[in-house]
């Protein structure tokens, strides 16, 4: 059983990941803004208040935990701030060595050809790039440090749908099923980052899940 810090539980991906680390017995404190409106009363779960944007606060909200996950997203924010994230997440979280984090990436950076990733394509939706630039560059920051981080990138659609339990592995290529399409459901990449928890297999690099 792990000790899971979790910035972003309430957003889509974020009650999700929740959901399923809670279904298989782990200890999860959700890190929120104001930790005295959430009256959700389930086994093994904690809230404690933090900013995912502040280091200090990152440090003092996930003292004692096993993991950080962060399923933080800016909505319709500053898509620059996943770097000022990722940045006060890598910092908060070196002050309780060993511990590790793993972030909520994106699917731009992927690649779809050699040298050409998803974002840089010519259909890649205009509403999605400023999103899909920052989750790059948040990247770029987290490859840059030696502490024991993972970044998990979605297929290019990820929707609520259905728990399969299945799903498959990559690295930094965009996966397509037989179809042509990328695809993955909200509740199996919720499974695919408690599974990696429970299993590490991509330590300090980037995986991706799809069908």
């Amino acid at each position: 059983m792990a000790k899971i810090a979790l910035f972003g539980s309430t957003g889509r991906i974020g009650q999700r990941i929740l959901n399923e680390a809670l279904a298989r017995g782990h200890e999860v404190t959700a890190i929120v803004r104001d930790a005295t409106r959430k009256s959700d009363k389930r086994p093994n779960l904690t809230f404690k208040p933090g900013d995912v944007l502040k280091p200090e606060s990152v440090a003092a909200a996930t003292v004692g935990h096993d993991v950080v996950v962060s399923a933080y997203g800016p909505g319709a924010g500053d898509p620059k701030q996943l770097v000022t994230a990722a940045e006060a997440l890598l910092e908060g979280v070196s002050t309780h060595q060993p511990m590790r984090l793993i972030v909520v990436g994106g699917a731009g950076s992927l690649e779809v050809s050699p040298g050409v990733q998803l974002a840089d394509t010519p259909d890649f939706p205009a509403a999605w790039k400023g999103a899909a630039l920052g989750h790059r560059d948040a990247l770029g920051v987290f490859r840059k440090s030696g502490l024991d981080w993972t970044y998990v990138s979605p297929a290019a659609l990820i929707e609520p749908g259905k728990r399969t339990g299945q799903y498959r592995l990559g690295t930094d290529q965009l996966l397509r099923d037989e179809k042509g399409e990328s695809r993955i459901s909200m509740e199996d990449y919720a499974k695919a980052i408690v599974d990696e928890i429970e299993t590490p297999r991509f330590r300090r690099q980037r995986f991706t899940v799809a069908y």
